[in-house]
């Protein structure tokens, strides 16, 4: 059995495996990570060397001649790829969604540093830390160089032989796909969501789609506008290359037929004498990224739909250049090189692995139809004798866009009929139960009768604590995901958890009354309560007023607007530049006086609380609400069509404390001690992970198996 089929049978018996068994699978993941390593191993060496040795070959008239005309053609061809990858989203359906609390939101984006990307100071450096461009360049301006060198003969025989040595490496390893692919397929099956496998399908849907729209129409309806060759000469005469190309997975065996139909074609048109032309277009190309490869950039922007991961437009431009140049070496070292340039989760490289063995044959088939069309209408370019005909070139223009509008559209279409996106995040957030048992507590949702305080007011609240054997928390309610009443109506999150957690080490009975934002400070030095827990941040009025613990977490600054509107308050420039934004805020003198200072031209509209802004935003036109990012966050899981931004590189910090009464300096050292108690045994990171990243918020299911579910072998 050749290899090909054994990569099949690999797939579907891993995907076979992995529903069998479920996450018995998910060791195998170790196995897929190791063949991924081995694959990329002899690549950027390979490539290097290869680039030498080709171009070194050339005589400069030969490089001078493919480099203006065919590398032309080579350039439109990229263009019109990248002018498809930036459609291709488009098929993509709306899925609504939203997450919990991310550190990447504060993380600042990294400047990409173009001379160290493109230009290779040191070769070497760059090929250790795989920056494929540098290393490209490097091989491209070697390559040239050799041309004008006499004695270059020996060189380039000794490098071709290393080339050799490394493509048996190679070719090594890629006997061992069948093993890689199967443990890759059995551990995604095995562990990925049902959710994540109808996400996973759009993918291959819109490539299969996308690579039969550019082998059947775009490519070979370019050779017919640009040459008196007609369609069916061109699909007819090269059929078998393409179907054994789609076959084999290997563009590189269907070079000789691609050359020799192309040939044909050529001396039935009276072209016999430029017929040697192919065969240096033909092999000279083969090194350069072909179409089926540019194609495959879509898979970056379907990533990144994805993770939930936005990719601007002022991106675009970085991605489209670093993917050109990345994808002159193999797409196992270029595309995880591109989801690092993009922020984009690297994780996302398997699910490129399992999708390639797919997608790779329509990528071939792609790459066929390119190369036949680099040798046909190169050669015309060369020979002078191509046809430019504007009123060809129109008709040709608009069927494309026809149908590409058709097959986007048609996809999307199929996406909205097949896909189910019915959203539960809200669902998750309003069912969340505390992480540990909690204490007996009485919960007020109208504020109790105030403690009778001493005559002077300046007795310890703790002691009053110990002697009554009580303690009183004030909650902000809606106060997400610090305070609030779930599903059940029971009040919880991070700070409700801190307080039975606080109240079972006093040893002390729990009773939570409610507090508003701007009574804070009255409500705790009247002693209507002792703590106020909620996610309070410190300012400098607030400290004037009452006293606070020690931080034991920070928030940031960020604002919450409608997913559409990401971009307009995504950075310090977007946001400066907006004209007169109306920006909700709560009633707090800190965050009143950031915004005036921040952005001048806003125009401040005050909340009584964070829902108040979800009921006005349509009503009065809101353009945004300014919160910490923690908190808008959480609100997004209620309001998915809402989304929270940090305007970069202007990330403010807000630490989070608990009020206490002013003056009380035993409580609040007491509660700064038990502050720093419970960082270091792990409480705070537990409920941190629990309440505000969500990584606990739902107890994990083992996932759908035969295994477990049908035939009950295990629990």
């Amino acid at each position: 059995m050749s290899l090909s089929p054994k990569i099949l049978l690999a797939l579907v018996f891993g995907i076979l495996f992995g529903l069998f068994v479920g996450e018995i699978a998910a060791p195998l993941k170790v196995v897929g990570d190791a063949f991924i390593q081995l694959l990329q191993m002899t690549v950027l060496p390979y490539i290097m060397f290869s680039l030498i040795t080709n171009l070194g070959r050339l005589s400069y008239q030969q490089a001078k001649t493919l480099a203006v005309k065919v590398g032309s053609l080579l350039l439109l061809l990229w263009g019109i790829a990248l002018i498809l990858v930036f459609t291709i989203p488009l098929a993509f359906p709306s899925w609504e969604s939203a997450s919990f609390f991310s550190t990447t939101l504060v993380q600042g984006i990294q400047d990409v540093d173009f001379l160290e990307l493109y230009i290779p100071a040191n070769p070497f450096y760059s090929l250790a830390n795989n920056i494929v461009p540098a290393v490209v360049l490097f091989s491209v301006l070697v390559g040239v160089a050799l041309i004008g060198i006499e004695a270059k003969d020996a060189l380039i025989d000794n490098l071709t032989v290393l080339v050799s040595a490394l493509s048996r490496v190679t070719h090594f390893v890629i006997r061992l796909t069948p093993i890689g692919i199967f443990a890759i397929a059995a551990s995604t099956a095995g562990t990925m969501s049902i959710e994540e496998f109808g996400r996973l399908q759009v993918f291959l849907v819109t490539y299969v789609m996308a690579s039969l729209l550019v082998t059947f129409w775009i490519l070979p309806g370019l050779v017919t506008a640009l040459t008196p060759l007609t369609y069916r000469e061109v699909v007819g005469l090269t059929k078998d290359a393409l179907i054994t190309a789609f076959a084999t997975g290997n563009l590189f065996v269907v070079l000789p037929i691609l050359t020799e139909k192309s040939q044909e074609l050529l001396r039935n048109h009276g072209m016999g004498e430029s017929q040697s032309l192919v065969g240096v277009i033909v092999p000279v190309s083969f090194n350069f990224p072909n179409t089926g490869k540019v194609l495959t950039l879509s898979f970056i922007l379907f990533a990144a739909w994805f993770s939930d991961t936005p990719v601007t437009l002022a991106q675009y431009p970085t991605f489209a250049a670093s993917g050109l140049i990345s994808f002159f070496a193999n797409l196992n070292v270029a595309v995880p090189f591109l989801l690092d340039l993009l922020q984009i989760p690297a994780d996302m490289f398997h699910l490129f692995v399992v999708s390639s063995v797919v997608n790779s044959r329509f990528g071939t088939l792609i790459a066929a139809m390119h190369t036949v069309v680099l040798a046909l209408v190169g050669t015309y370019a060369i020979s002078g004798q191509w046809e430019i005909s504007f009123q060809r070139l129109l008709r040709y223009a608009l069927v494309t866009v026809v149908l590409t509008a058709v097959t986007i559209g048609g996809t999307r279409g199929y996406f909205a009929y097949a896909l189910e996106n019915e959203y539960h995040k809200d669902e998750i957030i309003a069912g969340m139960q505390m992480l540990r048992n909690p204490v007996p507590a009485t919960v007020h949702d109208s504020p109790p009768p105030a403690f009778e305080l001493p005559g002077d007011a300046r007795g310890s609240r703790l002691e009053r604590i110990r002697e009554d054997g009580s303690i009183r928390v004030g909650y902000l309610a809606d106060q997400l995901p610090f305070a609030y009443f779930n599903a059940a109506g029971d009040l919880v999150g991070f700070d409700v958890e801190m307080a039975h957690t606080l109240a079972r080490e006093l040893d002390a009975r729990l009773e939570f009354v409610p507090v508003v934002f701007d009574e804070v400070a009255e409500c705790l030095n009247s002693g209507y309560c002792d703590i106020v827990m909620s996610g309070l941040g410190i300012t400098t009025k607030r400290a004037q007023e009452m006293a606070f613990s020690t931080p034991y977490l920070e928030g940031t600054l960020s604002f919450m607007v409608r997913d559409h509107r990401r971009g307009d308050f995504n950075s310090r420039e977007a946001v400066q530049g907006l004209d007169a934004p109306r920006i909700a805020l709560p009633n707090l003198p800190y965050f009143v006086e950031w915004i005036r200072t921040y952005l001048p031209q806003a125009q401040i509209v005050l909340l009584s609380s964070w829902p108040e802004f979800f009921e006005r935003e349509q009503e009065e036109d809101l353009d945004a609400m300014l919160t910490a990012a923690e908190i808008g966050s959480a609100w997004s899981l209620m309001f998915p069509e809402y989304t929270v931004v940090v305007p970069h590189p202007d990330i403010v910090r807000l630490p989070a404390a608990y009020a206490m009464p002013r003056g009380d300096h035993e409580l609040v050292n007491f509660v700064n001690s038990w502050i720093e108690l419970k960082k270091r045994d792990g409480t705070i990171e537990s409920l941190y992970d629990h309440w505000i990243l969500g990584k606990t918020a739902v107890r994990k299911q083992p996932r759908w198996s035969v295994i477990r579910d049908l035939l009950h072998w295990v629990e």
